[in-house]
């Protein structure tokens, strides 16, 4: 059995698809870059770590890794630039690459921080958003999945920089699907909710983890692998009627 069919059930609702997924070097970004290779696509692995990328690539069949910093107007151009060179076109992206920010009220928030956390979870989703639209436009369209969050819809304290990024990153989703479905480019925005991954097991005691999964209706957190298939759907032909929505992946955590 190949790789693909070992991870993906067989599956090859990407097949022939060559995908970029940012932020793939580990948590989400990962699972969304195995899953794209594991239902067929060629993957381009972009993360600003390039250890990382070329670790992850190094495991899926005819995958590359690249380094970009999202929030460089440069090395973003490179890395479609690098992935349409790579394999001759460009046909899907996950735009998963972002930052938290710290912790702090309204009134305390350090503006050098508040910019920062715009810079990557903002500025550069439309850095990647305009140079990957401008590729797929050479090849007759394709499908973009940018990573927004639960709190794209929703308040948490002490979190000002990161909800305003997430909330701006839907209404610009919005704009970007609208604005080119008459190029066949479809442009959606996923919204997890708390999704366990090795990052949230090092910096989180287990208590703090087992206060967290009751605000979920299913009473668990959510893991990369599900974010991963509802992207992979997002990507693929079966989602040919979805552009410029947001979809909350939340366990229904909105809902209480």
């Amino acid at each position: 059995m190949s790789d693909a069919g070992a991870n993906g059930g067989g599956r090859a609702d990407l097949e022939g698809k060559v995908v970029l997924v940012t932020g793939a070097g580990s948590g989400i970004g990962e699972s969304c870059a195995r899953r794209a290779a594991a239902g067929g696509a060629r993957v381009a692995v972009v993360d600003i770590d390039q250890e990382a990328a070329d670790r992850v690539a190094a495991d899926l069949p005819g995958a590359i890794g690249i380094r970009a910093d999202v929030a460089d107007e440069e090395s973003v151009a490179r890395m479609v630039e690098t992935t349409v060179s790579q394999f001759g076109r460009l046909d899907g992206a996950v735009n998963n690459a972002g930052v938290s920010g710290g912790f702090y009220t309204v009134a305390d928030y350090p503006l050098e921080d508040w910019r920062r956390v715009m810079r990557v979870n903002l500025d550069g989703v439309f850095l990647c958003l305009r140079e990957e639209i401008r590729a797929m436009r050479g090849n007759g369209g394709g499908s973009i999945v940018n990573m927004a969050s639960v709190l794209a819809a929703a308040g948490y304290p002490e979190q000002s920089a990161y909800v305003a990024s997430k909330h701006a990153l839907v209404g610009l989703t919005r704009v970007a699907g609208i604005d080119h479905a008459a190029d066949g480019i479809r442009v959606n925005a996923l919204g997890p909710a708390f999704i366990l991954t090795p990052m949230s097991e090092q910096t989180m005691t287990p208590e703090a983890i087992a206060a967290v999964a009751p605000m979920h209706a299913l009473g668990r957190w959510g893991r990369p692998e599900e974010v991963a298939e509802m992207t992979a759907w997002l990507l693929s032909d079966a989602a040919s009627f979805a552009t410029a929505t947001y979809y909350p992946l939340d366990g229904g955590l909105l809902a209480r």
